[in-house]
């Protein structure tokens, strides 16, 4: 399950979108549907088989997150949804907000068939994976007021990031967690027009 905008061209490259912890919303689909405006297939797949969690309830998405066995749905739902993209050749790109920026650090550590990753302020525990075992060019967005991705946790990340000499770059913006997503309170428009800029940049370096 999932969704799917097209380029509306033949061979466009593809790029994965990892849901928030709320589930596959509207607004994670109207993500997909602007990068398929800017030329891209995008394909959002959904990680809770069809639960979505209303922005209320962070009880129920806590839960729904928790049910996630992360590393199975990156092996097999996110590596799927990349095999899709890929089968026309093109080169395929892995994005992700909250839990699915965590994805996105995974599946650049697990998933061949990427060949880049942008993270929006997700990190995973070193457990699942370490960011230093990246070798696909990797961009990561933080907020600085954000007490899951700490300032000192994107600290952390930088410098395994640097050590290993991972192709990377790092942005970090005054505003708060989930500053993108634009149907929450917390959406800080300049801020994720400026992340939005910055990411299309990278995918035209890496993946077109």
């Amino acid at each position: 399950q999932g969704y799917l905008a097209k380029a509306g061209r033949d061979h466009a490259p593809g790029i994965i979108v990892i849901q928030e912890w709320w589930g596959l919303q509207e607004q994670i689909k109207g993500i997909c549907d602007r990068l398929a405006r800017a030329g891209y297939e995008a394909l959002a797949p959904d990680l809770y088989g069809g639960v979505a969690v209303g922005y209320h309830d962070s009880e129920a998405a806590d839960r729904a997150m928790s049910s996630l066995d992360f590393l199975d749905a990156t092996d097999n739902i996110v590596r799927g949804a990349a095999q899709y993209l890929h089968k026309n050749g093109a080169k395929v790109g892995l994005m992700g907000f909250c839990l699915g920026g965590a994805v996105t650090i995974i599946g650049a550590v697990r998933v061949p068939e990427i060949a880049a990753a942008c993270c929006f302020y997700g990190i995973p525990p070193r457990e699942a994976a370490k960011p230093e075992n990246i070798r696909v060019p990797f961009q990561g967005h933080f907020a600085s007021r954000d007490d899951w991705c700490t300032p000192q946790a994107v600290d952390a990340l930088y410098a395994s990031l640097k050590q290993a000499k991972v192709t990377s770059e790092i942005f970090r913006y005054e505003a708060d967690h989930a500053f993108m997503n634009e149907q929450r309170s917390v959406h800080d428009r300049a801020a994720a027009e400026r992340a939005w800029g910055r990411m299309l940049e990278f995918w035209r370096t890496h993946i077109v």
